[in-house]
């Protein structure tokens, strides 16, 4: 790939609100969703009910961030500065409060309604598919319940995993990886490889995921995901890094078998990146 200037920035996006969990970067709020993909960034969502917490489809807010799309953002001053900015002024503080516990409210009965139709839909269903006498029990049956139907607030909260490393319920855990505002450092070499080559395909137009699936540092797409599958799979080394030939085959087999092609990404001395793409031509 031959090196091709970024497009020319224009001006800068609106703010995007963080929240840590404790070091782990979420989006919550639609317009910050919707801001982030204005540039090009993708994350990836999170959120079910707890009354179908297995759905692997529809997954909503809140959207984890990337560590590279969050130090992206840092870098074109497009996050918020600090968590501990909407502590300034108790007014607006207290107008957060009430707006978020009247979004709550609004979407407790909304998800009362909703539920109660499925219990509704699953009695007429049991009654129905029984003797005839079920049959004439239905009117009274479908009367008692919209009188005893009870919704639990619980059952409306968002669930998040908590099986990944990072979080525990343990007070001195917590204490131990709790990290501190602004964003974490970015010292460790292979996550400065990462970002100049996050940075740099996302300055060429490409949307970037992660491949960890894959075996890779990034899935590369040359649109946005929701329109294109993936073209590439990045694998980020530095310049003066050795890799195993056996690697080298298992990644470019690996690259075949999902029909992308594997690019080995290497940051350069002028902050370039260097790329060389893997194809399998077959065994010789």
């Amino acid at each position: 790939m031959d090196p091709i200037d970024a497009a020319p920035r224009g001006p800068d996006p609106p703010a995007v609100g963080l929240s840590l969990c404790d070091s782990t970067p979420l989006l919550w709020r639609v317009k910050d969703l919707q801001s982030l993909r204005s540039q090009g960034l993708v994350g990836a969502l999170l959120g079910s009910l707890p009354r179908t917490p297995h759905q692997n489809v529809r997954l909503g807010r809140p959207l984890l961030l990337l560590p590279e799309e969050e130090r992206l953002l840092t870098e074109r001053h497009a996050a918020a500065a600090s968590p501990a900015a909407n502590l300034q002024g108790g007014g607006a503080l207290a107008l957060q409060v009430q707006q978020h516990e009247e979004e709550q409210l609004r979407s407790y009965e909304e998800q009362s309604v909703l539920a109660l139709e499925d219990r509704k839909v699953a009695l007429l269903r049991a009654l129905t598919s029984g003797s005839e006498t079920g049959a004439e029990d239905l009117p009274g049956r479908l009367e008692a319940l919209d009188h005893s139907f009870h919704f639990p607030r619980s059952a409306s909260a968002v669930q998040l995993s908590t099986a990944r490393a990072g979080l525990s319920y343990c007070p001195e855990d917590r204490a131990f990886l709790q990290a501190n505002w602004p964003i974490r450092g970015h010292n460790n070499l292979q996550c400065d490889v990462r970002y100049q080559v996050f940075r740099d395909l996302r300055g060429r137009g490409f949307y970037l995921t992660s491949a960890g699936k894959f075996g890779g540092d990034f899935l590369v797409y040359p649109g946005d995901p929701l329109r294109f599958h993936a073209h590439f799979i990045a694998v980020c080394l530095s310049v003066d890094e050795s890799v195993c030939t056996l690697d080298v085959l298992a990644l470019a087999r690996l690259g075949s078998n999902v029909k992308k092609t594997v690019l080995l990404c290497s940051p350069g001395a002028g902050g370039g990146v260097l790329y060389t793409s893997l194809q399998w031509s077959g065994m010789v």
